[in-house]
């Protein structure tokens, strides 16, 4: 045999091992959230044994238990491959497999009031919250990071934003460690507002697409209240994580003309000299501002709308994104450290939660202007 062909040979024989060490190395993580998951499905069916009825869904309860074992346990590094595959890849494909269960026509029939009070909501959200940053004295790349992620979409606003603005790590680690801990409050705290506010399904299904962070979190948010709820807090939300790509548009033409880090005192404040020349707006990649399950779930929406899903197909591929789900949520669970709250500083947890409010009142406003019943 050749030089040639015994390198390719060789080469051949390197990929599967290279591909079964990786999913070695994801093994460990994705077992933990595993057991997780089938601790809180054992506790749902015992509810459901007990009342007739699952008070606290295993998508809630996978958050709990994972932050609970979290605060008792810091998972080495063999485990934090698989948590972190699990929360981030887990959860996008089963967001992608929610597609099959959504037809297209119910955006349609939404109307354009909504989409146009969506965007009117991120917007506003944006600037009120950049506004409230800047009065607690948060340096102007640390307010826009809290401010697209609580209007947009969290953590994943805050990464893509980050690197267009010229954001400093130490910025983008504190509002990025904040926001998973009040996502996960969010989507505990959010059903309270049924009997505070008298919401129906529909207008709560608004409200949790309007106001949480992430797509999986609007459906551990939704799924115990309805299908309604979650069919409308999805599509809702998608709208509004669509609002990203504009968003990271628009900051990639006003960052050049942000203040330097050092003008303004707050945390995470870095030199001149770090922030001038990161302050310049990067390529985009078409799925940096449209990520790839987003996609997938229009794609597969469609080819329900037009009836290439059969009807048959759709319960197991539901119960499938389902039980993903409360995988994904396992994992978030295990990477929120409730001890994070101490570190990321008053002013931050101050800035965080008021733009929370603000975007509480902007979208209940929504509800009652356009008159959702």
């Amino acid at each position: 045999m050749s030089a040639k062909g015994l390198a390719t040979a060789r080469a051949g024989t390197a990929q599967p091992r290279i591909a079964s060490g990786k999913i070695a190395s994801l093994l460990p993580g994705i077992l933990v959230c595993l057991a997780v998951t089938l601790a809180s499905l054992a506790v749902q069916a015992i509810e459901e044994r007990a009342t007739g009825h699952p008070y606290i869904e295993a998508l809630v309860i996978a958050i709990l238990l994972g932050i609970a074992l979290r605060t008792v346990w810091s998972p080495g590094e063999r485990f934090r491959a698989g948590i972190a595959f699990s929360a981030k890849q887990v959860l996008e494909l089963a967001v992608t497999l929610l597609g099959a269960s959504v037809s297209l026509g119910a955006i349609v029939a939404s109307g354009t009031s909504l989409l146009v009070g969506i965007v009117a909501t991120v917007v506003l959200a944006i600037v009120a919250s950049y506004a409230i940053c800047r009065v607690l004295g948060l340096p102007a790349r640390m307010a826009i990071l809290v401010a697209c992620g609580n209007a947009i979409c969290g953590n994943s606003a805050i990464a893509a934003v980050a690197p267009v603005i010229g954001a400093d790590s130490k910025d983008v680690v504190a509002a990025i460690a904040f926001t998973a801990v009040l996502g996960v409050l969010m989507v505990l705290g959010l059903p309270l507002f049924i009997p505070l506010v008298g919401l129906s399904e529909h207008q709560y299904g608004t409200l949790a697409g309007l106001t949480v962070y992430a797509v999986p979190q609007v459906l551990a948010a939704t799924v115990p209240v309805g299908i309604l709820a979650t069919q409308v807090g999805t599509l809702v939300k998608l709208v509004r994580v669509l609002m990203l790509g504009p968003v990271v548009v628009a900051f990639s033409f006003i960052a050049p003309y942000l203040p330097p880090e050092g003008a303004s005192s707050g945390q995470g404040a870095s030199s001149k000299k770090d922030a001038s020349p990161k302050g310049r707006p990067g390529r985009l990649g078409f799925f940096k501002i449209v990520p790839w399950f987003i996609l997938g779930f229009l794609a597969l929406a469609t080819l329900r709308s037009l009836g290439i899903v059969p009807d048959a197909a759709t319960p197991p591929i539901t119960r499938l994104a389902g039980l993903l789900t409360v995988v994904s949520m396992a994992a978030l669970g295990l990477g929120v450290d409730v001890r994070v709250l101490a570190r990321v500083g008053g002013r931050v947890t101050l800035a965080v939660t008021g733009s929370l409010i603000v975007l509480l009142a902007v979208s209940l406003s929504l509800i009652w202007a356009l008159r959702i019943s």
